[in-house]
């Protein structure tokens, strides 16, 4: 059934929405805040309402917590900021010595003295009038100028200057508290609300993108909280031992700068390290103020961040830059630190609400294409360098059978279906065709370490996607031939790198060998096996033709035919049965997939004899004409 269409387009929809986010953003943001805050204070209040607290005391108490602790971090950072602007003054002195040392320094090449003069220069020319004034002539008046009287404030209007900025900030956060209790209050309730108005008609759906949503927020707050808060606090620390003056703020700042992606880390370091240049007379402490920011980054990046995130946000690195530029620009810098979760949700939205997928293929992480999709379009480019990287990425956990099974040959059943619907050009299907064999070429070091592998204790591991293990294939000769196409041709050249593989002596032909005029010139007096690949479905009659020219050539050699179902494995993992030999008479084997393929061609049986072929009708004798 298609899905509904929207009533406006999506494009249309998401200009709309950022216009109102922006211009109501005094309203969407504490409700924003709010929102995130439930959904990594939710479950506290579950593991308290566990342990059999009422719903009420649980909220309230983990709200209150939650809110002393944050208005206890504000009131520290707003006493250091304060105790740090009374001292600015007292680092004066460093600073302007420190110039006058880099000017020194500077003075032997010039540098520092030609840039003063450049910018002196421009600075007269700005202030230069346009035109001269002539001789004789009375020179404008200059402007007169403008002079302020001030008067001195009464109490009330001070008290109110003070308190003026600070009602905005403290009514968004006392909106904030309020909102943040009612959600946890009515959560259950909200949550049957929006399933209401939302996906009544799929509440599996709903329900599942909702639970997916919390959990991938709550998860990043709170794991976040925990890495920022183990690289504050050390960093406070190590602060205080170099002697960096408001320690404590620097460390609280570090915990808070840090939800902001990338360039959060960034501003924590440059103040500090600002700082250590102004209030050391030499140059180490700023060496072990950057050591130690280096140090931490090294620390949290390489070893907390990975022992904690045991699930990822599902969000690409790009899309976390461009989501911080969105909601920076969007609410200021309060969005760019809530840019993370709330792209999470759209990346959530975008999974279980068709119309806004795009938003999942845009910002998510997981791979949009296929592994197969991936190779085919990689190969279409012409591109098997790419290629082989991504084979390699896939290679190191997977045998070249299983590589080639499960990627590679579904990947040129596109080719042959863009082939047979007529939408693949020549040069583009011989683009595809050197591009696999290129990628067949480079994985032949892979093919050989495999043949060397002593560490195998059986072969059953290297086919254990087969029903039975894949026979050893030294001393065996194998000739692989396509069969119709230069894409059947790759497909035969992968189906011998396997063999070559498992110990045999593999050798491909392409499908011009076994043309009517070709097939008797062939050498195969000492082939064990001839294995002809086709990609096409509807090859079965030209196969028959195929097996009866072979088997003449050769009657000793085993004859198979691999007519490769890109679908062999199904959504079970389980192996759909191969094609009947019925179809092909005379075929020793028929095998549809590149195990069973493999398979076949190393077992050592007998070759059938070639049958007469069956005919409907006898034979009519010609008479002629003169015995009538």
């Amino acid at each position: 059934m298609q899905g509904v269409r929207p009533a406006m387009p999506t494009s249309l929809t998401l200009v709309v929405a950022a216009v109102i986010l922006y211009l109501a953003r005094d309203v969407f943001l504490p409700i924003a805040v709010a929102l995130l805050l439930t959904f990594a204070l939710a479950p506290v209040v579950a593991a308290l309402r566990r342990i059999g607290l009422p719903r009420a005391f649980a909220v309230i108490s983990t709200a209150l917590i939650t809110f002393t602790i944050i208005g206890i971090f504000s009131l520290v950072v707003a006493l250091q900021v304060a105790e740090l602007a009374k001292n600015l003054p007292a680092y004066q002195s460093n600073i302007v010595t420190k110039v006058k040392e880099l000017k020194e320094a500077g003075a032997e090449n010039g540098i520092i003295d030609r840039i003063g003069n450049v910018i002196e220069r421009i600075n007269r020319e700005i202030d230069r009038p346009t035109t001269e004034t002539p001789t004789g002539v009375e020179a404008p008046k200059r402007d007169p100028l403008l002079v302020e009287i001030y008067s001195r404030d009464n109490p009330i209007q001070v008290l109110t200057n003070i308190i003026a900025p600070l009602v905005g900030p403290v009514a968004m956060a006392g909106l904030v508290v309020v909102v943040v209790i009612f959600m946890l209050l009515e959560r259950e309730d909200l949550r049957d609300r929006f399933i209401r108005l939302a996906g009544f008609g799929d509440l599996h759906r709903t329900t599942e993108g909702l639970q997916d949503a919390g959990t991938r927020v709550g998860h990043y707050l709170l794991m976040q909280l925990i890495v920022n808060t183990a690289y504050g606090l050390p960093v406070a620390v190590g602060l205080w031992f170099i002697g960096i003056p408001n320690a404590v703020l620097w460390g609280l700042l570090a915990i808070v700068l840090r939800f902001v992606p990338y360039i959060g880390p960034i501003i924590a370091m440059v103040l500090p390290l600002f700082l250590s240049v102004a209030v050391d007379s030499g140059w180490s402490m700023l060496l072990w103020t950057a050591g130690l920011f280096v140090a931490m980054e090294l620390v949290i990046n390489n070893v907390v961040e990975p022992m904690l995130y045991g699930s990822k946000t599902g969000l690409s690195p790009l899309a976390i830059i461009v989501s911080a530029i969105f909601w920076a620009w969007i609410w200021g810098p309060v969005g760019l630190i809530l840019s993370t979760p709330l792209t999470v949700c759209l990346v959530v939205l975008g999974k279980y609400v068709p119309q806004f997928e795009f938003l999942q293929v845009l910002f998510g992480s997981d791979p949009v294409l296929a592994p197969h999709a991936r190779l085919y379009q990689r190969l279409l480019a012409g591109d098997p360098d790419e290629a082989t990287d991504q084979a390699e990425e896939i290679l190191e956990d997977e045998y070249l059978v299983d590589y080639y099974r499960a990627v590679a040959i579904p990947a040129l059943a596109l080719a042959e279906q863009d082939r047979a619907r007529g939408v693949m050009s020549d040069e583009q299907r011989l683009r595809v065709a050197a591009s696999g064999l290129a990628l067949v070429s480079n994985l032949e070091d892979i093919a050989i370490e495999e043949s060397q592998d002593d560490e195998l204790e059986n072969e059953d591991e290297k086919g254990e996607a087969a029903s039975q293990p894949i026979p050893d294939g030294e001393g065996m000769t194998i000739l692989c031939v396509g069969g119709r196409g230069e894409i059947d041709d790759v497909s035969a050249a992968m189906l011998a790198q396997v063999l070559r593989a498992e110990g045999a002596s593999a050798t491909t032909l392409n499908f011009q060998e076994i043309e009517p005029a070709n097939i008797r010139k062939l050498q195969t007096d000492a082939v064990d096996a001839i294995i002809v690949c086709f990609l096409n479905q509807d090859s079965i009659k030209h196969a028959r033709f195929v097996v009866r020219r072979l088997k003449r050539v050769n009657t000793r050699a085993r004859v198979g035919i691999v007519i490769w179902d890109s679908s062999a494995d199904d959504a079970a993992g389980q192996r759909k049965p191969d094609t009947s030999k019925e179809q092909v008479p005379g075929a020793d084997f028929v095998a549809s997939d590149m195990t069973s393929a493999a398979i076949e061609a190393l077992t050592k049986r007998p070759s059938l004899p070639l049958a007469p072929p069956g005919r409907t009708k006898a034979r009519r004798r010609l008479v002629p004409q003169h015995a009538q």
